[in-house]
C-alpha cells in the first residue's frame, strides 16, 4: 500500500483533465500515466457495468478487484473515486477495460473464482465474506449458515455484510435471517430483490414458505432436507414436500441433511 503522499501526486498527474473541451475517451488518464511511465500497481482502474439493480463501479488492481458499488443511491463517478480513495488509499482511474473475467461473473452469477482483495477488513469481516461467496447463484442461505462455514458468532454476520467492498461481485442479496426474511444488510431492499430476481429466486414462493414455517424442505422419497432455495429442494414435488422448522425437526422424522446445500444440523 502506498504512503498517503503519493496520492496526491498520482491527483496531479490528470488533473488538467478537467479543463478538456470534450470529453476524453474512458482510459485516457491511464494511457497519460503509462505514457509517463507511472507503474501500474500504483493505481486502480475502475468502469462501470450494467446490473439487474443498476449501474455497478467496479474497481480493480492488475491482480484483483478492489472495489464495487451501486449506483442505485446516486453515487457518481466522482463519487465512486473519493469512496474507493477513503477505503483503499488508491486512486481509481477510469477506463474502458474491466478487469477479465468481471463480465463473465456479472452474466452468470457465479464470481467464486474472481481474485477479490479483501485485505482492507478484518479477520471477521473477511471470513463472513468468503462464506457469503460460496452461495450459488438463484440459492439463499440464512445467517446461521454462513456464521458456521466462517466460524464466527451469527451476531457478527449483518454487520460484516454491511461492509461489503464489492458489491453484487460478493452476493450478499443471497444471505436471509434464519426465518427466510431477506436479510439485505448492505444495501437497500429493493436491490436485493432486484438481484435475487434476476438469479430466478421465486420471492412468492419464499413468503408462501415463510408463512408456513418451512425452514427447511425434505423429500419423502429422498428422506433428506435441503434449504428450500437448494437444486436438490427445487425438484421435489408439492405431494412429496415435507416441511421442516428446525434441524432437529427434521432429524427426529428420521431426515438427514443435503450434502449439497449443507443445512445447519444438531
Amino acid at each position: 500500500m502506498r504512503s498517503d503522499r503519493e496520492v496526491p501526486r498520482l491527483d496531479a498527474a490528470w488533473s488538467g483533465l478537467a479543463g478538456l473541451v470534450t470529453e476524453p475517451p474512458a482510459d485516457f488518464a491511464v494511457r497519460v500515466l503509462r505514457r509517463a511511465g507511472v507503474p501500474r500497481e500504483r493505481y486502480d482502474t475502475y468502469v462501470r457495468l450494467d446490473t439487474a439493480a443498476g449501474g455497478l463501479f467496479v474497481a480493480a488492481s492488475a491482480e484483483a478487484v478492489t472495489g464495487a458499488a451501486l449506483d442505485t443511491g446516486g453515487l457518481s463517478a466522482p463519487g465512486f473515486e473519493e469512496l474507493h480513495r477513503s477505503r483503499t488509499r488508491r486512486a481509481a482511474l477510469r477506463s474502458a477495460r474491466p478487469f477479465p473475467g468481471v463480465v463473465t461473473a456479472l452474466r452468470t452469477g457465479r464470481a467464486r473464482r474472481l481474485p477479490v482483495d479483501l485485505s482492507p477488513l478484518g479477520p471477521v469481516e473477511r471470513a463472513v465474506l468468503e462464506a457469503v461467496r460460496t452461495i450459488p447463484a438463484g440459492q439463499l442461505r440464512p445467517v446461521g449458515w454462513i456464521a458456521r462455514e466462517a466460524a464466527v458468532a451469527p451476531d457478527d454476520v449483518p454487520g460484516a455484510l454491511a461492509r461489503n467492498p464489492a458489491a453484487v461481485l460478493i452476493p450478499c442479496h443471497r444471505v436471509t435471517y434464519d426465518d427466510g426474511t431477506p436479510c439485505d444488510a448492505g444495501h437497500l431492499p429493493a436491490t436485493g430483490e432486484a438481484l435475487r430476481a434476476a438469479e430466478g429466486v421465486d420471492a412468492k414462493r419464499a413468503a408462501e414458505l415463510r408463512r408456513r414455517g418451512a425452514v427447511f424442505l425434505g423429500s419423502d422419497t429422498t428422506r433428506i432436507y435441503c434449504h428450500p432455495t437448494c437444486a436438490h429442494a427445487r425438484r421435489i414435488t408439492p405431494p412429496h414436500q415435507v416441511p421442516f422448522r428446525t434441524a432437529r425437526e427434521a432429524g427426529r422424522a428420521g431426515y438427514r441433511a443435503c450434502k449439497s446445500c449443507r443445512p445447519v444440523t444438531v
